[in-house]
């Protein structure tokens, strides 16, 4: 018996254009996984009561207004805070090379940047959860 992926896909901040994370939620979702996308303007609190409340395996971030620092960074400690740090975030969008490694110390699992394909999204969520749903 296999448990299916619980992936939370949020829009955090003021950042208006979710076209990405729609594209992304889909792909997700047409790969077999439960997929909840949250909208646009959610705040980090919303977006962890939501992954919490859904018992989410992961959350991804889709940031493109340059708050990616702040943003991940308050989820991740939210998270934390909460006991929940078991879910493991990602993320995509406008972020530069040099903060990658910043935001991977944060805990963030992964970044994914433009021009990233759907398919290497769902494959690496598909490979991280490999070992927990299939029993």
């Amino acid at each position: 018996m296999s448990a299916r992926i619980r992936v939370v896909v949020a829009k955090p901040g003021l950042d208006g254009h979710d076209r990405g994370a729609k594209v992304v939620a889909r792909a997700l979702r047409d790969a077999g996984m439960e997929v909840i996308y949250t909208g646009l303007h959610q705040t980090p609190e919303q977006i962890v009561e939501t992954a919490i409340q859904e018992d989410a395996d992961v959350v991804g971030l889709s940031v493109l207004s340059g708050a990616h620092m702040t943003l991940f960074a308050k989820v991740i400690e939210l998270l934390k805070s909460r006991g929940a740090d078991d879910i493991v975030v990602f993320g995509g969008g406008i972020i530069p090379d040099g903060d990658i490694p910043e935001l991977e110390g944060l805990g963030v699992a992964k970044i994914f940047t433009p021009g990233a394909t759907t398919q290497s999204i769902v494959d690496w969520v598909k490979d991280r959860f490999a070992a927990s749903t299939t029993a």
